[in-house]
């Protein structure tokens, strides 16, 4: 597995867990868990495309 599609699993995952708890419980900087979901994503398919 390579570094870039590592990197994009985590910060999807952690970004999508962020939202949800962010959700029920309002917290400051919560919007950024929009950006990790959507940097990681952009990773994720970047790493995909890696021969």
């Amino acid at each position: 597995m390579n570094r870039t599609l590592a990197a994009g699993c985590v910060l999807s995952v952690g970004g999508l867990v962020a939202y949800l708890v962010g959700v029920t419980n309002p917290y400051p900087g919560r919007a950024y868990s929009v950006t990790a979901i959507m940097i990681g994503v952009s990773l994720l398919a970047v790493g995909l495309g890696e021969p």
